[in-house]
């Protein structure tokens, strides 16, 4: 993954500051894309703790040559790497005392009930006892989206990361309609379809690909099967990849042969939708609002309760994070978006015994409203059926 040097530093300032807000001598981050983000390790273990001068990277015996390079190039002293020799709970209290820390954050999405306790008990069984009341004993905090909340927002090297990936994803989506033939199951378009992802030099796929066909396309997040298609049936193609640590996303529906009237109807209402949530997409808008733009068009066309997910879900690290793109739901995030997000617009109609239809793209939040990163043809056709849609 590609980081600039100073960035990291920075992000250890913003995440200091939150600290400061919150009261909290100290942070705890187990969450592995988190991890990444703070310091580039990437790894199946580690744990980070991060206090107002410090921050101690510990990993175990697999990682620590790895780990040490990544603080090499670093300005010095910005993470440090510990090596955990029994388990990283022992490893983490024991940074933890002797940092002295008293008030003590935890990722409360990514820490386990059985784990808090263990570490709970572990700082408690450092206190001198009996308790004395004006002794304070070590407390863990819960902290919700602190790194999160920072990963929403796109730095130069990020930004440009995701436009590559974007384009090496849009030359791929310019050819899936040559995939689908009649006689072919799905699993052989979602196997050819991996293999183009890697070919176009991503280190894996974003997530399992999607190709439900005819009925199995009115299943939003059908699984490829050993179904064959057949003319007629509509064909949805959900695919992404990991580039440089990247996530990208991008569906089109292809067409084999003529649509029935109903399903011509569904694509052109879902493409109705699409260009009109990415138009409503601008500094200060509220995702919920993003999401109404594309709702609205789909409840005007009587498809209502044909859209049941919401229109768009953040990109990075992670191939679902913030920003969440949907209506506004009490306990969720609707913040203004902001210069420098990059989420997926993806609205979908699905009607059993018609079939489903969705047209997904990827877009970066610029001053004047919003760059798409990905390009394709909105609505296509199988391969010598020709291809129908347009650029926005």
């Amino acid at each position: 993954m590609t980081i600039s040097a100073s960035s990291i530093p920075r992000r250890h300032d913003l995440v200091r500051a939150e600290m400061r807000r919150l009261g909290i001598d100290a942070l705890l981050v187990t969450h592995p894309s988190n991890i990444r983000y703070l310091t580039g390790f990437i790894g199946t273990a580690g744990a980070l703790v991060i206090t107002e001068r410090t921050c101690q990277l510990l990993v175990d015996f697999r990682y620590v040559t790895a780990a040490g390079d990544i603080a090499a190039g670093l300005p010095r002293g910005v993470v440090t790497v510990h090596a955990v020799d029994r388990s990283y709970d022992d490893a983490i209290i024991a940074r933890l005392r002797e940092s002295n820390a008293q008030r003590i954050g935890i990722e409360a999405a990514w820490l386990s009930v059985k784990r808090f306790n263990a570490l709970s008990a572990g700082l408690a069984s450092g206190a001198p006892l009996p308790l004395d009341r004006n002794v304070p004993c070590p407390v863990l905090v819960p902290t919700e989206r602190i790194v999160e909340r920072l990963r929403m927002i796109k730095d130069a090297v990020e930004v440009e990361t995701l436009r590559e990936a974007g384009r090496r994803l849009s030359t791929i989506a310019r050819d899936v309609a040559d995939l689908v033939r009649d006689g072919r199951t799905e699993l052989e378009i979602a196997a050819d379809l991996e293999a183009a992802i890697r070919g176009a030099g991503f280190s894996k796929p974003a997530f399992e690909t999607i190709v439900a066909s005819g009925p199995n396309s009115a299943l939003p997040h059908a699984r490829p099967g050993p179904r064959v298609l057949s003319a007629g049936d509509p064909v949805v193609l959900d695919f992404g990849g990991v580039y440089d640590g990247y996530c990208v996303d991008l569906t089109r529906t292809v067409q084999l042969g003529v649509p029935s009237p109903a399903l011509e109807r569904l694509y052109d209402a879902v493409d109705a939708a699409h260009r009109a949530a990415i138009k409503t997409v601008r500094p200060g808008v509220r995702p919920s609002a993003i999401d109404a733009a594309a709702r609205g068009v789909l409840a005007a066309r009587g498809l209502a309760d044909a859209f049941g997910h919401g229109t768009g879900h953040g990109l990075g690290l992670e191939v679902h994070e913030e920003p969440r793109i949907s209506r506004e739901t009490p306990g969720v995030p609707d913040d203004p978006i902001e210069p420098g997000m990059v989420f997926t617009i993806e609205p979908g109609a699905y009607v059993p015994g018609v079939g489903g239809v969705r047209i997904e793209d990827d877009v970066l939040v610029v001053a004047g409203g919003c760059e798409r990163l990905t390009e394709a043809p909105s609505l296509m056709r199988a391969a010598g059926a020709g291809a129908r849609g347009s650029e926005y």
